[in-house]
C-alpha cells in the first residue's frame, strides 16, 4: 500500500505547485500556457477523488480490523507500539487525503476564475479598442 500513498503525495504536490504557479503575480507572460496545461490536467486529476475514497476505505478497514488491547496484560509492549504507529500512519494518510482533495478543488476553482479574468480582460481591451 505504500506505493498508493506515494502516488497520492506526488499528485497532491503537483496540484499544489500548479496552484502556486497560477496565483503568483508577475508570471503573466507564461500564464496562458499554464492555464492550458492546468485545464488539460484537471480531467486526469479528477481520478484522485475515487482513489482517495478507496484509500479512505482502506484506512477504515484497518481501523475496524485492528487488534484490541482490552487489558494491559493482553498486549505486549511491542504490539502496543505497533498499534500506536498504525494509528499515527492512518492519521497522516487521512491528512494527505484531505490535502489532495482540497488542492484539487482549489485548483479547479482558481483555474475557472483565471479563465474568466482572461476573458474579461479581452472583452475590456476590445471595448477600449472600439471606442
Amino acid at each position: 500500500m505504500a506505493l498508493e500513498w506515494v502516488v497520492l503525495g506526488y499528485a497532491a504536490g503537483a496540484e499544489a505547485i500548479m496552484l502556486l504557479l497560477l496565483t503568483i503575480p508577475g508570471l503573466d507572460p507564461i500564464r496562458k500556457g499554464l492555464i492550458s496545461v492546468t485545464r488539460n490536467l484537471l480531467k486526469p486529476f479528477l481520478s484522485i477523488v475515487p482513489f482517495c475514497l478507496f484509500l479512505l476505505m482502506d484506512i477504515y478497514w484497518k481501523y475496524e480490523t485492528r487488534p484490541t488491547c482490552e487489558s494491559p496484560e493482553s498486549c505486549s509492549p511491542s504490539e502496543h507500539l505497533r498499534h500506536q504507529k498504525s494509528i499515527m500512519k492512518s492519521q497522516r494518510n487521512a491528512l494527505l487525503i484531505a490535502c489532495a482533495i482540497t488542492f484539487y478543488w482549489l485548483l479547479y476553482a482558481v483555474t475557472g476564475l483565471v479563465v474568466k479574468v482572461e476573458q474579461l480582460n479581452k472583452r475590456v481591451e476590445k471595448l477600449k479598442a472600439s471606442d
